[in-house]
């Protein structure tokens, strides 16, 4: 995992509140495009996509400002991932295309756990839903 920590550190420190700010924008056509993933091995990644979708919202649109930068960013580039249309293992590999999506996403949760696990609590979220297992 540290491979994808190294990844998803290395592409956050380019998210800059522009690009957030960008991304926001687009969330709400990529929330319906994140609930037609079809992923059985790995069962949480909607729910956690979603999850990080509704944390970059609040916080991007003020609505939520104890988030630390450091999370939105990661947030952001793991949105940014997830979305697009290329990586590291092709979707089209049912059962290990979101491998990828999943490993950095777990990486964003996992790297900011307290901080999520707090947000999730003042959104009334059950933390322990979201998870940061596959």
């Amino acid at each position: 995992m540290s491979e994808i920590v190294k990844f998803v550190n290395n592409g956050s420190a380019g998210i800059t509140p522009s690009v957030a700010e960008k991304v926001l924008r687009q969330l709400p056509q990529w929330k319906l495009e994140f609930t037609q993933i079809n992923a059985p091995k790995f069962p949480h990644l909607v729910n956690q996509l979603e999850f990080l979708a509704d944390a970059v919202e609040d916080a991007v649109e003020g609505a939520y400002k104890e988030l630390p930068y450091t999370a939105v960013a990661q947030a952001v580039f793991a949105l940014l991932y997830a979305h697009k249309k290329m990586s590291i293992l092709p979707e089209s590999l049912l059962e290990f295309g979101r491998a990828d999506d999943s490993s950095v996403v777990r990486a964003v949760l996992i790297q900011n756990e307290k901080a999520f696990a707090i947000y999730a609590g003042t959104q009334g979220i059950n933390w322990l839903k979201i998870t940061s297992q596959p």
